[in-house]
């Protein structure tokens, strides 16, 4: 379900990034853009509702760690407008072009993996990522009719695995999430 109020959405994460900013001491700026039309598409990704891009000196740090803390600030943004977990993909944060940078690489890495499954026959697994990076993958993929994609495992440890279109070997295991270690 779309964001029905743009504008009140958008204020709500303005006061939501005023207060953030003015008690983390984090040094950034940023923009609030509402796009006319709910999910249009944008290249071959769904444009969000709510954009934010974040600059200023303190942006390097949102990008750190795979933009770990770029997809927190997102995410607490999404809990603020109450949006349920699907409609998560509805507001986007980005900063320094990290997330168009991360769409092309995950691009190329599903044309290699593609290439590696047409060569051995063989399914390939990416390492876990989140459920919109596996998305991005499935949307390159889908077209190609030689390949297949599919998601498996758990929570934080879910990941894509790309098959031979009318594979009939075994389907792969999930894998386990690594032991924890004690301290």
């Amino acid at each position: 379900m779309p964001i029905q109020d743009r504008v009140a959405a958008a204020k709500q994460i303005d006061q939501y990034l005023k207060m953030l900013l003015m008690h983390s001491g984090l040094r950034l700026r940023y923009r609030i853009m509402a796009s006319g039309k709910s999910g249009s598409s944008h290249g071959q990704w769904n444009r969000p509702d709510i954009l934010v891009e974040l600059s200023g000196p303190d942006s390097a740090l949102l990008i750190e760690r795979g933009g770990e803390l770029l997809r927190a600030l997102e995410h607490i943004a999404a809990k603020v407008l109450r949006l349920d977990a699907e409609e998560h993909e509805k507001i986007s944060f980005d900063a320094l072009n990290f997330k168009a940078m991360r769409a092309e690489e995950l691009r190329l890495a599903a044309e290699v993996a593609a290439e590696k499954v047409r060569k051995t026959g063989q399914p390939y697994e990416f390492s876990p990522m989140n459920s919109r990076e596996r998305r991005m993958l499935h949307l390159v993929m889908r077209d190609w009719s030689d390949v297949k994609t599919e998601s498996v495992g758990e929570g934080s440890h879910r990941y894509v695995v790309v098959y031979p279109s009318g594979y009939t070997g075994k389907p792969v295991t999930p894998r386990l999430a690594p032991p924890m270690r004690r301290r």
